[in-house]
């Protein structure tokens, strides 16, 4: 019975005519045919035909759920509870609605755990693959003080910038990254099939090649005799590293610190570590979370463990009576601006204000630098590739050069 009562709605497509008896078509959202032609009829149709929308992907199939829906799921129950709709209707508006079978089921399993009388916070934190503690906790300070509708806004807003920032990073080095991967298997291509065909034909000649094209040559005939070795070295050290971020926490530390110190890169990381930081530790204080408990949540979301390292050692500090900006300073990793800013925040009583402001300011920082790498890579990128592919062919036609000029 429990199953029958947590039927996913379906979409369903259905014909009628209307009360002036004209014939007008739509699709609806429901569990059965049945209950979609009482519906239409409440709302003076007459159902004709209905059936079930074609999907592209079986039952069985279901969407993974990514930050970004949590992200628009937030947004829109803080929508909802704005405009006045209780919280219970809020869930089963928006799970019904959702095109993401997955989060669709999540966000149900999540209504009938508050329709019974948990708290939402409580509900959420059953579920902490997709809601973390600094989440969990912004929810039931919200419960706790009455304004869930203003820190539901809040958390909606954290989400979306925070997800914003990280498709702006991922955006910038997935661009290079791809032509990179490209360039490889283009020359991979190039050297196991092409050159070889070339060999032939220059050993018919029996003069002897040049300096370049013989290494080309040599290049060719050992990538046609261990492709499979080169290919499995290269993705296994990309799992390895990988696997080991996951796993070690030591090899973790080391690889965020050695990418901080990367030349362009570095900074645009070290800003937005600043910037998420910033943004988390505003967010939660402006909720009335209390200044170390919000520093342990706010360690996790900066998004790198040297970052995360030096939270919680600003979190102890304080947790002994010290000010946030000197234990900050005692770090050596935020800028000097944002030490003074945080400073005028504590001494003026607007710390929420001035983190936030730190926040949209190395935000906008990461946007451009972002830009700005960009637009400095694909000159790079592409005399990179010109110079690769160019290499290879004048390699193979140098032969055929010299042989001309010897005729």
């Amino acid at each position: 019975m429990a199953e029958k009562a947590l039927k996913q709605p379906e979409i369903f497509i259905w014909t009628g005519t209307d009360k002036r008896g004209v014939r007008v078509k739509g699709q609806t959202r429901g569990t059965n045919p049945s209950l979609i032609k009482a519906d239409l009829r409440k709302q003076g149709i007459v159902p004709i035909k209905i059936k079930k929308q074609a999907t592209l992907f079986s039952g069985s199939t279901k969407k993974r759920i990514v930050p970004k829906d949590i992200a628009i799921f937030f947004r829109q129950l803080a929508t909802m509870m704005a405009a006045g709709v209780p919280l219970v209707q809020s869930f089963d508006i928006i799970g019904r609605g959702h095109d993401n079978p997955s989060m669709r089921s999540l966000i149900l399993k999540i209504k009938n755990e508050v329709e019974s009388g948990t708290s939402l916070s409580e509900s959420l934190a059953k579920h902490p693959i997709y809601f973390d503690d600094l989440v969990i906790n912004l929810v039931n300070a919200g419960e706790q003080a009455g304004v869930l509708e203003t820190l539901l806004d809040k958390i909606a807003t954290y989400k979306e910038k925070t997800e914003y920032l990280k498709a702006k990073i991922k955006k910038a080095m997935f661009y290079p990254a791809a032509v990179i991967v490209v360039a490889i298997i283009v020359t991979a291509i190039l050297l196991i099939f092409v050159v070889p065909q070339f060999e032939q034909l220059f050993s018919s000649f029996g003069a002897d090649l040049p300096a370049f094209t013989r290494v080309v040559v040599n290049l060719s005939e050992f990538m046609q005799e261990w492709w499979w070795l080169v290919f499995g070295i290269a993705a296994g050290s990309i799992i390895g590293v990988l696997q080991a971020k996951k796993r070690s926490r030591k090899f973790s530390r080391t690889l965020d610190r050695l990418t901080l110190k990367l030349p362009i890169v570095g900074t645009i990381m070290h800003k937005a570590s600043v910037a998420r930081y910033a943004r988390t530790l505003g967010t939660m204080f402006a909720a009335g979370v209390p200044l170390v408990e919000a520093l342990g949540s706010v360690a996790g979301a900066t998004g790198n463990v040297v970052y995360s390292d030096a939270v919680l050692m600003i979190r102890d500090s304080v947790a002994t009576g010290q000010q946030l900006q000197f234990a900050m300073s005692q770090t050596g990793l935020f800028p000097n601006m944002v030490e003074q800013m945080v400073a005028i925040g504590e001494e003026s009583g607007s710390l929420d204000s001035m983190l936030n402001k730190v926040a949209d300011f190395y935000e906008q920082e990461v946007d451009d630098a972002v830009d700005a790498l960009s637009s400095l890579l694909e000159p790079i990128i592409m005399s990179i590739l010109g110079i690769l592919i160019g290499g290879l062919v004048v390699a193979m036609y140098l032969p055929i050069f010299k042989m001309g000029a010897a005729i």
